[in-house]
């Protein structure tokens, strides 16, 4: 816990060094994560980009004769996946293009990509196995799952009281100079230039990094879960997210799904493909009007639908969900606030529904609207040019910490900043701490776990305590 010494009895918390000394621990959790999610987050912002040019292969094909029908398109995509059932089509993104079948098996999605003519499989993978797809669980569950999401959530929530600490010692502190405040001064050498270049980088990217990490809450495993519960107590917010929550979607404790037909589908296009594999086939998608066959012609009448709609790529035509028989047409882009969803009738190709980003409640809205923000989707190539920016500084700021460290470690010790005897604590400290803890729950258990270990475990090991920094100096 921070401290004072004697001499300094009268100065209320937070005191200078003891502030540096939660941010020195702070930042040695996070800064390996905070390169990690930079770097995967930077490809991220791009994930548009990306997979319109891995499709590209299958975008400009030779055809000499007609297209295929719809639903022989998807006959073919169900024989390469025995026993399979059919999740979504996908329609081709150009007139020369080849449609993409999601299909359902074993509790997992498989993606074909089927040859307008010759109906050949062309390509066939696990849905959650595709690059981006990969990525974006590296990057919010480091391929972990739950436990995954729980550790980067901790990380971005101690992310949080280093960004707080650290724009705390930025602080002028009566220096009217501005270099080393907002520009760095670049003749300075060794350590003193790394200071100006950490300080300055942190400082300029501080605001926009705070917003990453708390936009990127309501996706982990047990945030996402806290803002649901909290999202629930008012009837007006009650229901399922909107959202993906720690790779699952959640069914909102108390919430009344509605069976309307306007709003039937309005949690489903949000799900994504690891979502979807996480079902299994039996409750996922089941064949309408009595057999498969009736399903997958039903295609043939809802593709042009979908044409028609001239809704914003990707485009997912999914079949109907349990208990229902209209399909949904949907828009998935990335930019959440665009994104709608039709229901339609697959006899008659009527519109039967619609669900669109102004019929969500404010809490959802919100969501989305960070959520897009976060992924760079939002205002386009300046909100990706924003992130992109930010990242790089953020390896910048963490490469400036290490080449600190490096220049001020002691021999055989961490190089933490050292403890006075005798620590106090303030209102204000408790305060702040029991904030933060309400707010970022994990936070406050991780604080509580160390706290008690320190407390037992390490008083046991003075050896170690000194090497962390642990053991007060005298004063």
């Amino acid at each position: 816990m921070p401290g004072m010494s004697k001499g300094h009895t009268r100065r209320s918390w937070p005191d200078y060094a003891a502030v540096w000394r939660w941010h020195f621990y702070a930042g040695l959790l996070c800064l390996p994560f905070f390169c990690w999610l930079a770097i995967t987050g930077s490809v991220y912002l791009f994930r548009p980009d990306i997979e319109a040019w891995l499709d590209r292969p299958y975008e400009s094909l030779q055809l000499d004769t007609p297209r295929a029908a719809p639903s022989a398109e998807a006959r073919a995509a169900l024989a390469a996946v025995t026993g399979s059932v059919l999740s979504r089509y996908e329609p081709p993104a150009t007139p020369t293009g080849a449609a993409q079948v999601v299909v359902a098996h074993d509790g997992h999605l498989f993606r074909a990509i089927v040859h307008p003519v010759s109906l050949g499989i062309m390509k066939l993978e696990r849905d959650d196995h595709r690059p981006m797809e990969l990525l974006a669980h590296l990057h919010g569950q480091l391929l972990l799952g739950t436990y995954g999401s729980m550790i980067v959530e901790v990380a971005a929530s101690w992310g949080v009281v280093m960004i707080l600490t650290g724009l705390f010692l930025w602080l002028p502190r009566g220096r009217k100079r501005l270099g080393g405040l907002l520009y760095p001064r670049l003749g300075l050498r060794g350590r003193a230039f790394w200071r100006d270049l950490h300080s300055v980088a942190g400082v300029w990217v501080s605001l926009v990094t705070l917003f990453l990490l708390l936009s990127g809450m309501p996706w982990s495993a047990n945030w996402g879960r806290y803002l649901t519960w909290v999202r629930n107590q008012w009837a007006v917010t009650a229901g399922t997210p909107a959202w993906p929550v720690g790779g699952t979607t959640l069914t909102a404790v108390g919430a009344t799904v509605p069976s309307s037909s306007t709003s039937a589908h309005s949690s489903m296009p949000g799900m994504t493909a690891a979502e979807m594999a996480a079902m299994s086939p039996g409750t996922s998608r089941r064949t309408v009007g009595g057999t498969p066959e009736a399903t997958l012609r039903a295609l043939d009448r809802l593709v042009p639908v979908a044409a028609r709609l001239r809704l914003p790529r990707p485009v997912w035509i999914s079949a109907p969900l349990d208990g229902t028989t209209d399909w949904s047409i949907s828009s998935q882009i990335q930019n959440r606030p665009l994104r709608v969803t039709y229901t339609v009738d697959p006899t008659s190709g009527a519109v039967t529904g619609t669900s669109d980003f102004a019929q969500q409640n404010i809490v959802d809205k919100v969501v989305n609207v960070v959520i897009a923000t976060h992924e760079g989707q939002l205002f386009g190539r300046i909100n990706q040019a924003i992130l992109l920016l930010t990242a790089v500084s953020l390896l910048l700021v963490s490469i400036s910490a290490v080449v600190m460290w490096w220049h001020r470690r002691p021999v055989g010790a961490l190089g933490a900043p050292v403890p006075v005897a005798r620590p106090r604590t303030s209102a204000m400290l408790v305060f702040a701490i029991l904030a933060l803890a309400l707010v970022l729950p994990l936070f406050g258990l991780s604080l509580t776990v160390v706290l008690v270990i320190d407390r037992t475990l390490m008083r046991r090991l003075p050896g170690a305590r000194r090497w962390l920094g642990l053991a007060p100096r005298t004063v």
